[in-house]
């Protein structure tokens, strides 16, 4: 996040020196520089842009790639190798650089531990070692580099804990980062690091409490300690000592309030009153109360999340007195009251997130006011009213507007099409009524439009066709009539989009690609007749199409046709029961998904080998007592379902195995994929999962939790290939957040999923007319914040 800069002072005992001689001579000179530096490229084994080939005897030591000398002292001062890949151990050779001062080998391939050779270099100012494979413990050396300014380990695998001595002498340390490893225990007491102004260590395993000794860092600008266990109150104290602190990070570590959990007051009056904090993140923490109106004194603040906690009561108005906050999220709280008219006098507001709460009423006809504004969530709600607010039309710059899952009961106006801006627009789950209109079509940006589960009538806009951006449509459950128009989206939506419109006519392209097995039609009947999950709300029971009971038998002869007579171009893998086959069926399979159960063939296509919960269903239902299955009830609770981690919550409330069940399986498997975490890391604790962790870095932060093994993996490419990267894991992650919501309602269909790591796939292959960007219609009303 920011460039660092440190310094220390310590004198080396004697004896430490007597006894490293051996190691580092005491006549040093530019010839033991040369000699250092060339054993350093011996150890290297892999140097892909052969950065070292003028390290030789014939090139003046202060000419070799990326190496810095002194003038006056004819000594090298600097190594710096950073993204070149380079693959090796790291060296203590380097440790014969005695007048060094910065050594830069960031973001390469150096593995090993970090030699406690380097305890010579102690002219060092700049270690910095970011994005390599090091492992093991942080040497109990820093104590003596006694000019450290600048220190940045992230993004290696350093385990254990910081050891005791790390900030014992930081007279001089001015940037810490050891974000992004496994380092655990307590963050240790901080020395008299007056200088001392970033300190970043999110995202790995501490425990305990912030050390109040941190306020001995009292040039303090930059706190990041995100994502670890650290517990207790909300540091009020700490925060009031350090005056100069413009960056709070804290967000999902189990902290609470004072008073029992529900009292913010003391924090934000610290908060506030004596600091100018302008990025407060507080996410995933689970501390409750009252949002207090001293947060109307951060008047400096310009990002504010605190989404997923337990906070109560209204939104207070003063919060209009942030006029430069540009993004407020207090999604998934326990907020009720109205939206409070003042919240409008925010100029500057660029993003606002209110989802997922108790709120109610109107919304403010003033939010019309928010001209700068581009993303506004108010979906899951109980916001209610007639005809939406006119004044909405009036945000020409919003790009994705979600105000599905609430009681609006009028119409859609005409004049929406003055958002010009829009990618998507959600109004699902509500109680619109009327027709759709034409001028929607004047939405030349629109990408997704989802207005299900509606009371909406009248005929579909033929508009609609001549968007040329729209790659999600989703019209079901509604009272539409007429002929389904053709050309642009039309031709390549399914039957999907128009479920439940009994007047509705006309052809409805159909291509489902699934992969099915011999095994699998054994007992598909069997599972679908396994019984219904209970709806959770009437909303539900609308938007669910009904179970087809009597599934009709798959003949050998079917299977055989559509898998073109077992033809083995349409084999895609073997598993311990036979061979998998891609076929062409009207439904899909029911499976259970876990990563041991997934095979990849030569071209790395991914391919499900178990049928998990479906067997079980299977062995219940077969035999001497086949009926078993149809009158087993509604409840699974009395059995196995599957791996814990991996399946479904809904079924340990006792709900019925279905489809939607192993949709989740599936999404876990592709965020675990995307992050190498497992859904049952130490890390998911104190109610964070793995599906709330992508997910609240989705916007913007996705990086921070995507394999620091896949991120190496591209610093070598080009910008292109890097670009696909990028559109790669922001699709996977997008596609697992929304297979692993809480409520089935919200998952979508494995034909959805299907259909659009197809497209992503021909992406990635080259095919420029692939729209990779999700079909699922991804928006914060659909990923839930459970």
């Amino acid at each position: 996040m920011f460039l660092f800069l440190l310094q220390y002072s310590v004198m080396i005992p004697r004896l430490a020196l007597s006894d490293h001689r051996r190691y580092y001579p005491y006549h040093h000179s530019l010839d033991t520089d040369r000699a250092a530096l060339l054993e350093f490229k011996r150890t290297i084994t892999s140097d892909p842009n052969s950065i070292l080939s003028n390290w030789n005897d014939s090139t003046p030591v202060c000419h070799f790639t990326g190496v810095r000398c002194n003038k006056e002292h004819h000594r090298v001062w600097k190594l710096i190798l950073n993204d070149f890949g380079i693959v090796g151990p790291l060296s203590p050779f380097i440790s014969n650089l005695t007048h060094l001062r910065v050594l830069g080998l960031m973001n390469n391939h150096l593995s090993g531990e970090i030699p406690w050779e380097f305890s010579s270099l102690r002219h060092l100012r700049h270690l910095l070692l970011e994005g390599n494979d090091l492992h093991g413990q942080i040497p109990d050396i820093f104590s003596l580099l006694v000019n450290l300014t600048v220190v940045d380990l992230r993004l290696n695998r350093l385990n254990g804990t910081i050891p005791h001595s790390f900030f014992s002498n930081c007279t001089l340390l001015k940037n810490v980062d050891l974000s992004f490893n496994l380092l655990q225990g307590n963050i240790p007491e901080i020395g008299n690091c007056k200088d001392l102004w970033n300190l970043n260590l999110y995202n790995n395993q501490f425990t305990g409490e912030i050390p109040f000794s941190i306020t001995n860092a009292s040039g303090m600008v930059n706190l990041d300690v995100e994502y670890n266990h650290l517990s207790g109150e909300l540091p009020s104290k700490i925060v009031a000592s350090l005056p100069k602190l413009l960056f709070l990070h804290l967000s999902f570590n189990p902290m609470n309030s004072p008073d029992n959990n529900s009292n913010l007051d003391p924090f934000f009056t610290a908060v506030c009153n004596y600091t100018s904090v302008m990025e407060l993140e507080l996410e995933g923490m689970g501390f409750g109360g009252k949002l207090p109106t001293s947060i109307g004194n951060c008047v400096y603040l310009s990002s504010l999340l605190m989404q997923e906690n337990n906070i109560t009561g209204s939104i207070p108005p003063t919060l209009s007195n942030l006029t430069l906050l540009m993004q407020l999220n207090l999604t998934s709280n326990l907020l009720s009251g109205t939206i409070p008219y003042e919240i409008s006098q925010l100029p500057f507001l660029l993003q606002l997130f209110l989802s997922h709460n108790l709120l109610y009423g109107s919304i403010p006809a003033a939010l019309g006011q928010f001209r700068k504004i581009g993303l506004l969530d108010l979906s899951n709600n109980k916001f209610s009213g007639g005809d939406l607010p006119i004044e909405l039309s009036k945000l020409e710059n919003v790009q994705e507007m979600d105000l599905s899952s609430n009681r609006f009961t009028g119409r859609i106006s005409p004049r929406i099409s003055s958002c010009i801006a829009l990618s998507l627009l959600n109004l699902s789950h509500n109680l619109l009524v009327g027709e759709l209109p034409e001028s929607l079509g004047d939405l030349q940006n629109l990408e997704v439009f989802d207005v299900s589960v509606n009371q909406l009538s009248g005929t579909i806009p033929t508009s609609l066709s001549n968007i040329r951006t729209l790659r999600f449509l989703n019209l079901s459950v509604n009272k539409f009539s007429g002929t389904i128009p053709a050309g642009g989206i039309f031709d390549s939506v399914t039957i999907l989009s128009f479920l439940e419109n009994g007047n509705l006519c006309g052809s409805i392209p159909v291509s489902v690609s699934v992969v099915c097995c011999m095994l699998g039609c054994r007992y598909l009947k069997v599972i679908i007749s396994a019984g219904e999950a209970e709806p959770e709300t009437e909303t539900e029971i609308i938007s669910q199409p009904e179970l087809i009971h009597n599934f009709p038998r798959i003949t050998y002869k079917e299977l055989f046709d559509a898998t073109g007579g077992f033809d083995e171009e349409r084999k895609l893998g073997s598993g311990s029961y036979g061979h998998v086959y891609e076929g062409l069926l009207p439904d899909g399979t029911h499976i259970a998904v876990k990563p041991s159960n997934v095979l990849l063939n030569d071209d790395m296509t991914a391919l499900v080998s178990d049928f998990g919960i479906a067997r079980l269903v299977m062995t219940v239902g077969v035999g001497n007592n086949g009926g078993v299955a149809e009158n087993m009830g509604k409840s699974t609770a009395n059995m196995l379902c599957g791996s814990i981690g991996y399946i479904a919550p809904e079924y340990g409330f006792g709900a019925s195995t279905n489809t939607k069940g192993d949709v989740y399986s599936f999404g876990i498997l592709v965020l675990e994929m995307v992050t190498r975490k497992r859904p049952t890391d130490d890390m998911f604790a104190g109610g964070l999962s793995l599906h709330k962790w992508v997910k609240s870095h989705y916007h913007g932060r996705i990086e921070r939790v995507v394999d620091s093994l896949l991120v190496k993996a591209t610093r070598d490419q080009s910008p292109e290939v890097k670009k696909m990267w990028e559109v790669a894991i922001g699709e996977l992650a997008e596609l697992g957040i929304l297979c692993t919501q809480d409520s089935p309602s919200t998952r979508p269909t494995m034909l959805d999923a299907a259909d659009d790591l197809d497209r992503l796939k021909r992406y990635l292959m080259g095919d420029t007319t692939a729209t990779f960007a999700s079909s699922l219609g991804i928006s914060s009303s659909n990923v839930g914040d459970d």
